[in-house]
């Protein structure tokens, strides 16, 4: 890593301290200064509460294997900063993040000066998306990602041709309220006028705030399980398959990103590429949309690290993800001793998550990990209430001491915090490959 490329980015993480900054006026400030470079970009705009990353990568997959190059927004980032602007899964390189910070860091020193202040990490990073995506490796669309929320993110003003609302849960409340109609509100402000807009969300009060917001804009919304429709039809060892029924299309998919909650996901890529078809927008053929949806993958969603024992990753970071987590576990590993390693942000609600897991675990390990709003291991330890429970102060030394003594029928979850997870998996994949070089047990899968 280059000392340029390090400061670059050392200089955007410094902008943590200025916090979250909801709004859009700063972003429209730095943009007009860059020519408006987000109104040449033709881009599908994700939302919702979970499923936006891998909505992300199965309509990045499917539009890629017809052919088109795909740009992606995404965060955070997993174990990269420059996977977070990408190009058809292809990570910025160094210089290219270091060219756009000596663009962006310029105007942010500007803005700073100005009554409307400093740029948040969040918006430096998504006018540097904006502006490499128009200027310095321009391509034929661009999937962006919503940071939080959707009405004030800073990814909203962008004109996209299509909108996706994956789902709508209780997160983030002290910035989106504490209803499920405030949330779906705050979510809802990505529809723009006439721009269609697919959604997952099945809550009757959040589809109603959606389908009104959709009428006031006109723009033609397509619900999942009423315009279209999906449903899982088995598990296999390496993913879902599912049908897909919709007015043009009636067929069964096979997807290798377990859990059931994937194939809504699915379906959702799906759906907006028929969509964008019809449109004229897109002409993406079926086996396009098959092969596509069976190379997608996105790291640490039920991601499986060994065999022998059984060790994933997944990002289960707030209550709705640890539920499709558990639902996961409950199909896949009801005859297996499950011991889940996790942690968490301190402000999410802790207590739900925790015993969620506690539904699905013969043991509970809790730790802590290097990050401002990390939440401690005895916080979480004491809201535990099953008997098999642990802190691990040294949490990589308890995965190791796992892959000695493990038997057969084990499974290790280690979930949480995304920031977390994105620590923990080069880590455990290290462990594993010095334990396979050494002779005592079987690599990384």
């Amino acid at each position: 890593m280059s000392l340029q490329y390090r400061e670059a980015v050392e200089w955007i993480h410094a902008r943590l301290r200025l916090g979250i900054k909801p709004g859009l006026s700063r972003m429209e400030w730095l943009l007009e200064k860059l020519g408006n470079p987000h109104k040449s970009i033709k881009a599908i705009h994700i939302g919702g509460t979970n499923g936006k990353g891998s909505t992300v990568t199965y309509l990045r997959n499917i539009l890629s294997e017809e052919g088109y190059t795909v740009g992606t927004f995404t965060s955070p980032y997993f174990e990269q900063f420059n996977e977070r602007i990408s190009i058809d899964g292809n990570p910025a390189t160094d210089d290219e993040i270091t060219e756009l910070v000596a663009i962006i860091k310029l105007l942010a020193e500007e803005l700073e000066k100005t009554e409307l202040g400093g740029p948040s990490e969040f918006e430096v990073i998504t006018a540097m998306s904006f502006y490499y995506f128009a200027k310095i490796h321009p391509v034929d669309i661009v999937l962006y990602e919503v940071g939080l929320g959707g009405r004030l993110d800073s990814t909203n003003v962008v004109q996209p041709i299509l909108s996706i609302i994956t789902n709508v849960g209780m997160d983030h409340t002290q910035f989106l309220g504490d209803r499920i109609e405030d949330i779906a509100f705050e979510k809802a402000g990505i529809i723009k006028e006439k721009v269609p807009v697919i959604s997952g969300v099945d809550q009757n009060e959040a589809v109603a705030v959606i389908e009104r917001k959709s009428n006031e804009n006109q723009s033609p919304l397509h619900l999942l399980h009423k315009n279209f429709f999906v449903e899982h039809v088995k598990s296999t060892e390496s993913g879902e398959v599912f049908n897909y029924k919709s007015e043009s299309l009636h067929r069964s998919f096979e997807i290798l990103m377990v859990g059931e909650h994937q194939t809504r996901n699915a379906a959702l890529a799906i759906r907006g590429v028929e969509l964008l078809n019809r449109l004229d927008l897109l002409n993406v053929k079926e086996d396009s949309i098959e092969t596509g949806l069976k190379k997608a993958y996105w790291p640490g969603r039920m991601e499986k690290l060994s065999h022998i024992p059984n060790i994933y990753i997944d990002g289960a970071h707030n209550k709705e993800g640890i539920q499709a987590l558990t639902k996961t576990i409950q199909s896949r590993f009801s005859n297996h001793n499950v011991s889940v390693l996790f942690t968490a942000l301190n402000d999410k609600e802790l207590r739900p998550m925790v015993e969620e897991l506690e539904h699905v675990a013969s043991k509970m390990v809790f730790t802590s990990f290097n990050y401002p709003r990390a939440s401690k291991a005895k916080e979480l330890y004491d809201l535990c209430t099953i008997q098999e429970k642990q802190i691990a102060d040294h949490w990589i030394d308890y995965v190791a001491q796992y892959l000695d003594h493990a038997e057969p029928n084990s499974v290790l979850i280690i979930t949480g915090s995304l920031y977390f997870i994105s620590e923990a998996k080069p880590r455990v994949v290290e462990l594993l490959e010095n334990k396979k070089n050494k002779g005592d047990r079987p690599g990384r899968v």
